[in-house]
């Protein structure tokens, strides 16, 4: 391997969700922030959350008649 390529690694770089939920784990960086973790992801969690900012999902329930 080629000497002075490879970035620094951190053992204990802190990992920061924007649920608020923080972990340590090993990485390039020092801090990373992530918009899903498994504390708050629908996968693990089990529970279904629909982002809708603009009435998507309304309008298509209207449209095909469900409910």
């Amino acid at each position: 391997m080629k000497d002075k390529i490879h970035p620094q690694y951190y053992q204990n770089a802190q990992v920061v969700c924007s649920c608020g939920n923080t972990f340590i784990t090993g990485a390039t960086q020092p801090v990373l922030r992530v918009e899903v973790c498994s504390a708050c992801h629908p996968f693990f969690t089990g529970s279904q959350r629909i982002v809708d900012t603009e009435g998507r999902v309304e309008r298509m329930k209207r449209r095909y008649g469900l409910k």
